[in-house]
């Protein structure tokens, strides 16, 4: 196997990080949730496998094709870009894009239901990442400037950032607290602070899907941020307790099917009665 056509292939870099961490949740124990259901699992393989496997990869052939007709001569433009702004380009047009649209979609009810399948999972684990809409990912712009980034000769810096963010993506919403223990550390606590207020951790993010918005550590109104949770520190829109939340999921909207989840506006349908009931018990 050719380890260069792997490091430069973006989806087999998501690919690998993903099932590391999916690794790291089976040998822990806390990769099969208790409180899911068949539903839960058909979407998390459905929804993945179609970012994966269709989504992302007809953005990026859509993307390059169309700049290469439109624009031949900006091809590879940016080539010569110092690494550090190329970098920088990517957390303004793709992370920050994404804070956005994540935080759009939370007040427009449209947009929210191309997201909802991402907070009706009643736990927080590797598995919820890419558990969205189909039309979610197809519209989010920082996918389409990343494209257009790359084509203007950035790959290799997007590298390079699609590893960072996937880290600290999956990390953030894995089953697996890893910054728990380091806030006891006495001498980490600067560190962490700093931290807490860079990146999503599994306290800020797990706070995002929380159930009960008067537990005193839910806040799905905030904690946007997907790589950098200094947008939410920047905007507005943070809220750090260091704690997790009990329960997750959705609150306070009645359940629709898992076909609706994810293929809304092409399937509207009202979900089961005994998935209702379900639903009611996990949470």
């Amino acid at each position: 196997m050719n380890l260069s056509a792997i490091t430069n292939n973006p989806i087999a870099v998501v690919s690998l990080i993903f099932l590391g961490f999916i690794l790291l949740e089976l040998v822990l124990g806390c990769f099969f949730q208790p409180r899911g259901q068949r539903r839960d699992v058909l979407q998390e393989i459905i929804g993945s496998s179609l970012l994966l496997g269709l989504t992302f990869p007809l953005i990026m052939f859509l993307a390059g094709t169309g700049l290469g007709e439109l624009v031949p001569e900006w091809r590879g433009a940016l080539a010569d870009l110092p690494w550090m702004a190329g970098i920088a380009l990517f957390l303004l047009f793709d992370d920050m894009t994404q804070y956005w649209w994540h935080r759009l979609s939370h007040k427009v009810p449209v947009l929210y239901n191309l997201h909802r399948a991402h907070h009706s999972a009643p736990y927080m684990s590797v598995r919820i990442v890419y558990r969205n809409n189909s039309f979610y990912y197809l519209l989010m712009p920082g996918i389409w400037f990343s494209a257009a980034l790359i084509y203007l000769g950035l790959a290799p810096e997007y590298y390079v950032y699609l590893i960072v963010k996937m880290l600290v993506i999956f990390g953030a919403h894995s089953s697996v607290a890893w910054d728990e223990k380091l806030y006891k550390i006495r001498a980490l606590r600067p560190l962490m602070w700093l931290l807490e207020r860079t990146i999503s951790t599994p306290s800020t993010h797990s706070a995002h899907h929380g159930l009960d918005a008067d537990d005193g550590v839910t806040h799905y109104k905030g904690n946007y941020g997907n790589l950098l949770f200094f947008w939410d520190v920047l905007f507005g829109s943070a809220k750090i307790t260091r704690r997790r939340p009990e329960h997750y999921g959705i609150e306070d909207m009645a359940p629709v099917s898992w076909q609706q989840e994810l293929f809304w506006p092409l399937v509207r349908r009202p979900a089961p009665r005994a998935e209702r009931l379900a639903d009611e018990v996990a949470q």
